[in-house]
């Protein structure tokens, strides 16, 4: 059963009060049982991650609302985030996008490094992002952005690859997440021919 999507459901956690919401994805793949349990572990374990990150063990907690985005799903690859908004007091909440990519034939979870390999993309990317936030008049904090992690957040969005930054990690708070998306055929050059990425750069 080859690229076919995998199916997802909603779950969601007792809650404790009518201010915490928590919602999240769970994988059925019946045909693969092993592959299933990893997926759903590694979604748990995450989202156990950033409940903690975001208070949810907090006394002083007043809301928190998880929910999540499929934003991939085909090709043998499930790319998803979880999205967590939490509020303890003060001009403002703070939220949280964690996002994760996986091969649904083997359970691994992917990064940036995986899809792109060894070679320097780091530079090529940034070069990218950069001319985006200079033709888009990004505020940047100080010292400005100069270029991505190798492990930077990123989603897979149809044939694009979605480049993307928590909030204060390179704008001020009122431009939220800075998303740059990224065509894999315009990039194709540093797409390695063994990286899942293949799979989705459109064929002209």
């Amino acid at each position: 059963m080859k690229n076919v999507p995998v199916l997802i459901t909603t779950r969601q956690l007792p809650n404790p009060s009518h201010s915490i919401s928590i919602v999240y994805p769970e994988v059925h793949l019946p045909h693969l049982p092993v592959v299933q349990h990893s997926l759903n572990t590694q979604i748990r374990n995450e989202l156990n991650q950033l409940l903690i990150e975001q208070n949810y063990y907090d006394p002083n907690l007043v809301e928190l609302i998880v929910y999540f985005e499929i934003k991939t799903n085909e090709r043998n690859m499930l790319s998803l985030t979880l999205i967590a908004y939490s509020f303890t007091g003060g001009a403002h909440g703070m939220t949280v996008v964690k996002a994760l990519t996986f091969e649904t034939q083997t359970g691994k979870r992917v990064f940036l490094y995986d899809l792109l390999g060894s070679q320097d993309f780091e530079k090529p990317l940034s070069d990218r992002i950069r001319a985006k936030i200079d033709e888009w008049g990004v505020e940047l904090l100080d010292p400005p952005f100069t270029v991505i992690r190798r492990d930077q957040d990123f989603y897979l969005a149809d044939t694009s690859l979605v480049i993307y930054f928590q909030l204060y990690e390179i704008t001020p708070y009122v431009w939220g997440f800075p998303y740059f998306p990224i065509a894999l055929k315009d990039i194709e050059n540093l797409v390695p021919a063994e990286s899942p990425l293949q799979r989705f750069i459109p064929f002209l």
